[in-house]
């Protein structure tokens, strides 16, 4: 749905300002993806839902969370180790 979505608004977007404006905004989108915080954390990706215009929407993932979203911390020594490939 969201690739769809994303898709449509490129499509809307360069047919209002040109080119440029469907290519900076897929810049951004790559450039936010790649900022994460370390694997024992969860990352909200709050960058990438303001660029998509998601910040006020609340969605169902919002009142009911999901449960791999818990508040459960893994170990994160053996966590980043698994990360870097040491075990």
């Amino acid at each position: 749905y969201q690739l769809n979505q994303d898709k449509t608004n490129f499509d809307t977007l360069r047919n209002i300002q040109g080119l440029h404006a469907p290519l900076k905004l897929q810049m951004e989108f790559r450039a936010v993806k790649q900022v994460q915080r370390l694997p024992f954390l969860h990352s909200s990706n709050m960058a990438l839902d303001t660029l998509r215009g998601n910040d006020e929407c609340l969605s169902f993932e919002d009142i009911l969370n999901d449960p791999s979203q818990s508040e459960v911390m893994g170990e994160p020594h053996m966590m980043m180790e698994h990360k870097l490939g040491l075990l």
